[in-house]
């Protein structure tokens, strides 16, 4: 149930829109006007006070509603006749962008229980064969998935977490064929190739094989808000009703995750909210009974891995910045007060992660805004993983083999693709293990740089910029300007194939590092959400005009871009500096953000309301309502602007966008473009394929470089 209530006349609900949706869609077919939705009266009723919502009509959870579909496809229409123009374009930006994949790639082998586990494309191929090879990568392999033939029929498809049992026997995985990230479990013989009739439906990607090798541990989803709510236990072989609930998590605002440790001596069931975690263990040899490492408690946060005789937790205790502390298995029942530190707190070093080996640890942290790795001994001896470039990407990869001085580990930037290295944490050794291939693609044609833009109230704001050599830095180039900034998560560098083709065309290309990630700490995170959450927009708007002040950019030649929190960015930085932009690429973008936080039936609602705040309580009710998208919508001139939405996104769902776009038709007063792409078969990420992607972002590349008047040959 919502938390609110739904008010509708009954006149509004006897309203014949249809007639009005023909005649969208025949406009559209002639590009002679938009298509517009109908207003019908309702009222969003709310702990603090009631919203006119005209549009709320367009939300249907089932997806059936003929008039909201005969909208959508009229707004795909519209889409299709405007940028029909453009689809010469399109389709040279898809091409060069395929031109710079390999097609027949394959990943680097790793190692895991007695096998080389690794993926290869075919040519041509959307979805990869996943293989194993026994004792060494060079003998024959054999076949895990063949997702190409799993993806037949399916216009989406997602083969998700997978784990083999402790035996090497079976294969237990979670696939989805809707994009509605509702899995289903699925396992098969090795041996054989044959399906297991075990099947279950509506869970996590996430599945735990125990010891006894007939025992998978998942997580199932409630139904209707799709968030994990219980670890289940079930024995191959069995009926899914008689599977075992090994823990339930009742309190809404908590996520839900299991893995086994580093070790494999445990399973380990964690619970996260924005704000504090739990973790509990038990032997993965009889993992019923479960041993909480810390209780929650508001502001603590920690995860716990194991390896030898001890646990190595990152915390936040008496460290904004996290850091690393242990616990020895002999002082488990003493809980945090036996917890030695590791590593010390720092007010400039930012830990994200790390990995134990048998006598070190890699440790995964950011500094000065760039993510990298260092390792530390058990004798304390600290070495940092050297880089030669000013913006950069470090990041742990694949790393199976606890009892290995071999660290594996991916390197990239804006310009260097992204390259997978071993260093020996012993002797200090590097080997290369790929460089990920970039046909047509010489790292020696661009620049890229880090710049500090000054934020209005006096934050530096780090900046990654890429460019082709002759770009001029004189105030005439376009610029492409992409950011996330929410959730602490970090935008991090790296070359894009589907990026060359604008960079050739002249386009600056830059990420802006804002307030809500945590490219510069916790700190960097809690500056930006909230109360703060308004930091993220201005810190993005101040970070255009630095650029233009420098002259990187011309002050009529810029563009955004943003996705899902990133489009509630776009959302925000449209309503309050549509001057500054030429266009805004807003895709499954999160608009609707007061209706949205105030329904608690809806997927993420509850678990976000340290992120964004609970709208039940007046004052994070008046602050988000002072920026959401959608309800500060007004008469004024827009930027052009390209939406996009997956009918079957769960995360950010269709309707939000699909009002938004309403009310801008409504109340926009610029006869700048606004094309709204509906994809109907997919969900949060698009379409599914290695290939989709890419051409999918062609037609918005398209709209953008039109936009910037940048179409000319590279």
């Amino acid at each position: 149930m919502t938390r609110f209530t739904r008010r509708f006349t009954k006149r509004a609900t006897m309203l014949a829109s249809a007639a009005l949706l023909i005649a969208g869609a025949a406009h559209a077919q002639q590009a002679a006007a938009p298509p517009r939705a109908a207003k019908k009266p309702f009222q969003v009723v709310s702990p603090n006070g009631a919203r006119d919502d005209a549009y709320y009509w367009l939300r249907d959870d089932a997806r059936k509603n003929p008039e909201m579909l005969a909208y959508l496809a009229a707004e795909n229409g519209y889409a299709d006749a405007q940028l029909a123009p453009l689809k010469p374009l399109e389709a040279k930006l898809y091409a060069e962008t395929v031109s710079h994949i390999k097609q027949d790639d394959s990943s680097v082998p790793y190692a895991r229980n007695g096998y080389y586990y690794g993926s290869r494309f075919a040519t041509g191929a959307n979805y990869p064969v996943i293989e194993r090879r026994k004792g060494t990568p060079t003998v024959p392999a054999t076949m895990l998935f063949d997702e190409p033939a799993m993806a037949e029929g399916h216009s989406y498809f997602a083969l998700s977490d997978w784990a083999v049992s402790p035996d090497n026997a079976r294969v237990a995985w979670a696939e989805d064929t809707v994009g509605r990230r509702q899995y289903v479990l699925k396992v098969k013989d090795l041996a054989s190739g044959a399906a297991l009739p075990d099947t279950i439906a509506n869970i996590e990607p996430n599945v735990v094989w125990a010891d006894d090798n007939r025992t998978i541990l998942y997580v199932a989803k409630d139904p209707v808000t799709l968030r994990g709510v219980k670890v289940m236990a079930h024995v191959l072989g069995t009926p899914a009703t008689a599977d075992t609930m090994l823990y339930e998590e009742k309190d809404e605002t908590f996520q839900m995750s299991i893995a086994r440790t580093t070790d494999d001596r445990f399973v380990c069931i964690r619970v996260e909210s924005t704000v504090s975690d739990e973790q509990r263990c038990a032997p993965a040899a009889a993992p019923t009974s479960f041993t909480v490492l810390a209780p929650r408690v508001r502001d603590f946060r920690y995860g716990a891995d194991h390896q030898g005789n001890r646990w190595i937790i990152r915390t936040n205790r008496a460290a904004k910045n996290y850091k690393l502390v242990t616990l020895a298995d002999a002082d488990l029942a003493k809980g945090v007060a036996a917890w030695r530190d590791l590593t010390p707190a720092s007010d400039s070093v930012f830990i994200e992660g790390f990995k134990p080996f048998a006598g070190f640890v890699a440790i995964d942290q950011r500094e000065g805004g760039n993510r990298m790795i260092r390792l530390l001994t058990d004798a304390g001896k600290s070495v940092p993983v050297k880089a030669d470039e000013p913006a950069y990407r470090m990041a742990l990869d694949v790393n199976e083999e606890p009892g290995t001085p071999w660290v594996r580990y991916t390197y990239g930037s804006l310009v260097t693709p992204t390259t997978t290295y071993e260093v020996n944490a012993k002797t200090g050794a590097r080997r290369v293990l790929k460089v990920a291939p970039v046909p047509g693609y010489d790292p020696a044609n661009y620049v890229t740089e880090r710049v500090w833009a000054s934020a209005r109230d006096g934050a530096r704001i780090p900046v990654s910029l890429v460019y082709r050599k002759g770009v001029k830095r004189d105030g005439t180039a376009p610029l492409f300007q992409y950011a996330y900034g929410s959730y602490g998560i970090s935008m991090d560098p790296a070359v894009d194939p589907g990026r060359i083709g604008m960079l050739d065309r002249g386009v600056v290309y830059a990420i802006a590092h804002i307030r809500g990630g945590q490219e510069m700490g916790r700190g960097w995170y809690d500056d930006g959400h909230l109360l703060n959450k308004k930091n993220s927009f201005t810190d993005f708007i101040d970070v255009t005009r630095f650029l233009v002040a420098q002259k990187y950019a011309a002050r009529d030649r810029i563009a955004a871009m943003g996705g899902s929190a990133g489009g509630l960015l776009m959302g925000a930085v449209a309503n309050m500096a549509p001057a500054d932009y030429k266009a805004i690429v807003a895709q499954v973008p999160f608009v609707d953000v007061v209706t949205t936080m105030l329904d608690a039936s809806i997927p993420l609602t509850t678990f976000e309301y340290d992120e964004w705040g609970n709208p039940a309580q007046k004052p994070f009710y008046d602050y988000m309502l002072s920026y959401s998208p959608y309800d500060n919508v007004a008469a004024k001139a827009y930027p052009a602007l390209y939406v996009g939405t997956g009918l079957w996104d769960s995360q950010v769902q269709y309707y939000e966008p699909t009002k938004w776009v309403a009310r801008l038709r409504e109340l926009k007063t610029d006869g700048n473009p606004l094309l709204f792409r509906v994809n109907m078969e997919a969900g949060h990420g698009g379409k599914s394929g290695r290939f989709e992607r890419f051409r999918q972002n062609a037609e918005w590349q398209a709209f953008v470089l039109d936009q910037l008047g940048a179409t000319g040959a590279p």
